[in-house]
């Protein structure tokens, strides 16, 4: 069964088509990546999904259910987090304040409780920086700070954009490591990441898209060997870049 599904997704802002007729599934407990440049239409994908921008066309569904015109704050009660691109926290607020954020609709204090110790549990540093304002934290430190964020609202589907962005590699390695244990937890992961070569290690499946269009598609292992993304997205080009296949799959 699929946890996410997007149907002929169409999203334009203005006379900008950023998304054209974007069909994709997502099966449940999987980790699925979406790959592509700097304007294919990567985060506006993830916007649609979590309601924060209107369709143009197609059909968005969740678990069976149809999210179309859903609007964000009832996509969260629906079990849809977004960990957005460049962290987004409060700077002026402790970590402890920007965690309780990602639970507001919560009122059960002993399930807030138990919903941050999980979080301590994946990011130590952040019980140790509880107390500490936000915009202090380092790059890595934050990132730590914005998933654990997203997962204070207890998602099914987490959505990661670009999570790798502008950390050292070492903490790359480490949120690496966190995004398999979220996901052996049983929560399906979409991940937009600009780091191909990661993105596909850690997902079973991806699209790449271009244009706002989905130019391929297929499991991760069959995208790592395929000449096109191991020219374009892999940093491999040998004896020329190969043109690309005119069809997904």
């Amino acid at each position: 069964m699929n946890t996410l599904e997007l149907d002929a997704v169409t999203v334009a802002y203005g006379s900008v088509i950023a998304l054209r007729e974007v069909s994709l599934a997502v099966p449940r407990g999987s980790i699925v990546c979406i790959l592509g440049a700097n304007g294919a239409g990567k985060s506006t994908l993830l916007k649609a999904v979590a309601g924060l921008v209107p369709l143009a066309g197609g059909r968005i569904r969740h678990e069976g259910e149809d999210i179309s015109r859903m609007p964000a704050y009832e996509a969260v009660t629906r079990g849809i987090m977004l960990c957005p691109e460049g962290r987004r926290l409060f700077p002026e607020m402790s970590v402890l304040d920007n965690l309780r954020m990602g639970a507001y609709r919560l009122t059960s204090r002993r399930e807030f409780a138990e919903r941050l110790q999980r979080v301590y549990a994946l990011f130590p540093r952040l019980q140790e920086r509880a107390a500490q304002m936000a915009g202090s934290l380092s790059g890595g430190e934050q990132q730590m700070a914005a998933i654990g964020r997203a997962l204070m609202g207890a998602p099914r589907t987490l959505m990661l954009d670009e999570p790798s962005l502008g950390l050292a590699p070492r903490v790359i390695t480490e949120v690496a490591r966190v995004i398999g244990e979220i996901n052996r937890a049983g929560i399906t992961v979409v991940l937009v990441e600009q780091n191909a070569k990661l993105a596909l290690r850690l997902a079973e499946f991806g699209y790449v898209l271009e244009s706002g269009r989905v130019a391929l598609a297929g499991p991760s292992v069959t995208l790592l060997g395929d000449p096109y993304v191991k020219a374009i997205y892999l940093g491999e080009a040998a004896g020329g870049t190969p043109p690309r296949p005119t069809h997904p799959g």
